[in-house]
């Protein structure tokens, strides 16, 4: 028995990286996966390498600043497996997109748009398209990935910042908002964490170990157990919280 049995739970920018281990942890569990990513060719692929180990898995093609194009997520899901239990919103703007890292007045005006518009908008638009489904059979887990640049506000990626410190402001209201419809909004926040990273970002990442109290790189792998613990009926009593995994960075 796995702590996730017959679950369905989407996970966006699940096609590689952080969104891609999620995956992998949901379905070792017993859960039904839908990998939603705008790479939808390796979204597929990652699909597929689920499927090849036993697991359930689908694919979409999903841009999910586009209502559309979320609404469509949420549709395919009910219709490929019946019902939508959870959802992470994992899909960003972050390290495997090239984006501006400079002072305030350098970053372009439609970088910003486009960041918040992914960052931030992209969670309000896919639980807007999850929530009537989860609502309607009173039960629902989402979480939303935001990230630890929040709590030591990272300099030069303002709008990166801004976006997910956004994410965390979003969940707790959501969580409040949903709570008599059983639905239960968390939130993790990242360390930087080496997800698909080339070799020269290596020395970054090492950089940044002395300053955790657990001195190693993070990696996609150290998420997965916070997904399962939210995704699960051992977190039913907790809503509106967001834990930490950055290897002890931010300590409260």
């Amino acid at each position: 028995m796995g702590r996730l049995d017959d679950r369905v739970i989407i996970v966006t920018g699940g096609a590689a990286g952080i969104g891609r281990a999620f995956a992998g942890g949901f379905v070792r569990e017993g859960a039904k996966v839908v990998l939603a990513d705008i790479n939808g060719e390796q979204a597929e692929r990652s699909a597929a390498e689920l499927r090849a180990e036993g697991g359930e898995a689908m694919a979409l093609t999903v841009d999910v600043s586009d209502q559309a194009q979320t609404e469509m997520m949420a549709s395919e899901t009910i219709a490929g497996f019946g019902k939508v239990d959870g959802l992470v919103n994992n899909a960003a703007i972050a390290i495997r997109v090239k984006h501006t890292r400079a002072p305030l007045e350098e970053i372009p005006l439609d970088e910003f748009d486009r960041m918040l518009a992914v960052n931030l908008k992209g969670v309000f638009l896919c639980c807007r398209a999850v929530l009537p489904a989860m609502k309607e059979r009173g039960y629902g887990k989402i979480v939303n990935i935001s990230s630890g640049t929040f709590f030591n506000g990272r300099e030069n990626l303002v709008h990166y910042v801004a976006s997910k410190g956004g994410v965390i402001a979003f969940t707790r209201v959501l969580a409040r908002e949903t709570g008599d419809a059983g639905v239960r909004v968390n939130s993790i926040a990242p360390g930087l964490t080496a997800s698909e990273t080339e070799e020269h970002d290596i020395e970054e990442f090492a950089a940044r170990v002395p300053n955790r109290a657990i001195k190693r790189i993070e990696m996609p792998e150290d998420l997965v157990g916070a997904g399962i613990f939210f995704m699960s009926a051992e977190s039913d009593f907790i809503s509106g919280q967001t834990l930490v995994v950055d290897g002890g960075v931010a300590v409260h």
